[in-house]
């Protein structure tokens, strides 16, 4: 794969991600639901933590208690995605085949025997796919209490010209919108849309 194809990976990830807050802040029967809150904790943690790990940090995560309600979970999520953008605009293709240091490798080697290195973009590809699993129980957890969760296939993202992700449920009022109405794209050029 090409720098191109991460960046619409990733690209898809914050559209499906905001879809599928957006239905969760908009079902009462899911809102209190511990399950729903620690599966999206847990899959923005992890989010947070690759991010953190690409850009040299120390992982720093909140506690899922230290957030008030979902919507300030929500929120959380969304500013994730406006830093991914930022990095991911800052990519180059020869940077994908950088090595990732892992602080976890020696649990892994324990469990393991041996831990191979992994590039960048494997571990790109291992968020989109953590992200994706995660959301589907989301999803599933969803319609356990009858409603109907969001299409959040890749194709059907594509067949519908691959929109930009839509934070408003998140925040109220909030738009993700160019100043001429035209929804924003901010993990693709121009030129690879």
């Amino acid at each position: 794969m090409v720098l191109s194809e991460y960046r619409t990976l990733l690209w898809h990830m914050e559209w499906a991600d905001s879809l599928i807050w957006k239905t969760v802040l908009s079902v009462a029967a899911v809102q209190q639901d511990q399950p729903t809150r620690e599966r999206l904790h847990h899959f923005h943690s992890t989010q947070w933590a690759y991010l953190q790990i690409w850009r040299g940090e120390l992982i720093r995560i909140p506690d899922l208690a230290t957030f008030a309600d979902l919507q300030s979970l929500g929120v959380w999520a969304r500013d994730y995605h406006r830093e991914l953008a930022t990095y991911a605009d800052a990519l180059q293709d020869a940077t994908l085949q950088r090595t990732i240091e892992f602080p976890w490798a020696a649990q892994l080697s324990k469990r393991f025997g041996s831990v191979a290195p992994a590039t960048l973009a494997e571990t790109i590809l291992q968020i989109v796919l953590h992200t994706t699993h995660h959301r589907a129980q989301v999803a599933t957890g969803l319609r356990a209490v009858g409603s109907e969760p969001p299409m959040m296939d890749f194709i059907a993202w594509v067949w519908m010209g691959r929109p930009a992700a839509v934070w408003g449920g998140v925040e109220a009022g909030e738009q993700d919108a160019a100043p001429d109405g035209r929804r924003t794209c901010r993990l693709a050029t121009s030129a690879e849309r």
